[in-house]
């Protein structure tokens, strides 16, 4: 079990400990805290992050702005990759092709689900799925890892 998924265990584990689990991620990756991630479930080959929708994140229209929604694709994606990912290996995220499929209000829930068997030397595909509060796909991300042998 990697380092993030034992925290998170743990942390989750007691009352607030997943409000302080949400704290020490935008604290150690502080740009990612700009959108108030709440990390609702973090297992191996899965990550849900759920974003509340507030005037910060909007844009111009008053739907969820595009940078928000990368940036909570990413922080998914990144967060499922490195709670499943083996300590001989490491990652770090190289490209993302997004779509956007319809406009996104209020509550936004990114679900990020694949076999942990593709976690192998190379670079793989992760895709990231963002629902509204009527589940409904808002927005889609394909995130491509190089993934490495540790040196």
């Amino acid at each position: 079990m990697t380092t993030i998924l034992n925290k998170y265990k743990k942390l989750t584990s007691y009352p607030g400990g997943r409000y302080l689990f949400n704290r020490i991620v935008g604290f150690t990756a502080p740009f990612f805290a700009t959108i108030k991630p709440d990390i609702k479930q973090l297992e191996v080959g899965l990550c849900i992050v759920q974003v509340k929708d507030r005037r910060r994140i909007r844009n111009h229209i008053g739907t969820i702005n595009a940078g928000a929604m990368c940036t909570l694709a990413e922080l998914t994606a990144g967060m499922a990759v490195d709670a499943s990912i083996p300590k001989s290996l490491r990652w770090i995220p190289k490209q993302m092709t997004v779509a956007y499929l319809k406009k996104a209000r209020g509550t936004l829930k990114a679900v990020c689900k694949f076999d942990e068997d593709i976690l192998q030397s190379g670079d793989i595909k992760i895709p990231v799925r963002l629902l509204n509060s009527a589940d409904e796909e808002v927005f889609t991300a394909t995130i491509s890892f190089y993934i490495s042998e540790r040196s």
